[in-house]
């Protein structure tokens, strides 16, 4: 979010509210991506996972979702899953209304089915592709969402490419430059973005990040942004992926982002990894992306962070005390 986006969400804050909204729209996914923690035991805290609530579809999918924009009026909507779409005749109907209403819109997607090619000419819609590197890595993690789809599905649309970082990423010192190489011969690849890969507390699994791993991951990331102009990643954001938020109190994407999953009920916290993420160890690109935002001062003196948090704690006091009128 840009800076001057933060100063609106003052307001919400101030009010209570969280100016970002994050939405599971679907708990059905055709892929089993290893370190997805969508489908993790603990994503929902536990209680429940994904795959066990009630999710919607058809026109009450639609319906439902309008009637939490219209209630929360979010500056920023993200649509993840699952897979989105899954519910592609759903999204067929609701894209073009949230596009009226002028709400700006994310959707993840690894692209596994063709994306409509109406959306294309959706001013506010944002399409994510998620890769995980090159296709020697990616068929073999992300399938059936092969290459050979992703390049056929995405055919007349402008979309982000969206690669998280993982330590079998970083085997090979050219290897992101290859990757981003490819990608920006693209006519389709309007942007390419990176995060890190966020582990769970007790996650040791191959693709969890060493400090020197994470150290290396910055100085080539660095490199291919000075080299590559897609590559939209400032040094603010970078900066911020060596020196996370110690915790979701201290994380701003955290504070002003309402996560629901796919009953459009259950809340995902602390974020949108849910469960237990390891936040000095976030490589969260929305995370790393406000933080970078929070660490700008106002007049050069008092950060945008401190700022937001006195307002949040402003608001939940309102919140907890309204006014008789």
């Amino acid at each position: 979010m840009k800076k001057t986006a933060i100063l609106p969400a003052w307001g919400r804050i101030l009010r209570g509210r969280k100016p970002l909204l994050s939405i599971e729209i679907t708990k059905e996914c055709p892929l089993r991506c290893p370190g997805c923690y969508a489908y993790e035991p603990e994503h929902l805290g536990g209680q429940t996972a994904l795959r066990q609530l009630t999710d919607f579809r058809g026109e009450r999918l639609v319906e439902a979702v309008l009637a939490l924009v219209r209630r929360y009026r979010p500056l920023h909507l993200s649509i993840v899953g699952g897979e989105p779409l899954v519910r592609y005749r759903e999204l067929d109907v609701l894209l073009p209304k949230l596009d009226r209403m002028k709400v700006e819109v994310q959707l993840v997607t690894s692209a596994v089915r063709p994306i409509p090619e109406p959306w294309a000419r959706l001013e506010c819609l944002h399409l994510a592709v998620s890769v995980d590197g090159l296709p020697e890595h990616h068929d073999r993690r992300r399938a059936p969402a092969t290459y050979e789809r992703i390049l056929r599905h995405i055919a007349g649309h402008r979309v982000i490419i969206h690669c998280t970082v993982t330590r079998q990423l970083l085997q090979r010192p050219d290897y992101l430059r290859e990757f981003v190489s490819f990608w920006s011969r693209r006519p389709e690849a309007r942007k390419i973005w990176f995060s890190l890969f966020t582990p769970q507390e007790g996650d040791a699994g191959e693709e969890r990040l060493t400090p020197a791993d994470r150290t290396a991951a910055i100085e080539r990331l660095r490199a291919v942004a000075a080299e590559f102009p897609k590559v939209d990643l400032p040094d603010g954001v970078l900066d911020a992926y060596l020196d996370p938020p110690a915790s979701p109190e201290e994380c701003i994407f955290a504070q002003t982002t309402l996560c629901l999953s796919a009953d459009l009920e259950t809340q995902v916290a602390p974020c949108q990894f849910g469960g237990r993420p390891v936040c000095r160890e976030c490589g969260c690109l929305a995370s790393a992306g406000l933080a970078a935002v929070g660490r700008y001062k106002v007049a050069g003196l008092v950060p945008v962070s401190r700022i937001l948090s006195l307002s949040r704690s402003l608001g939940e006091r309102t919140a907890r005390y309204p006014s008789a009128a």
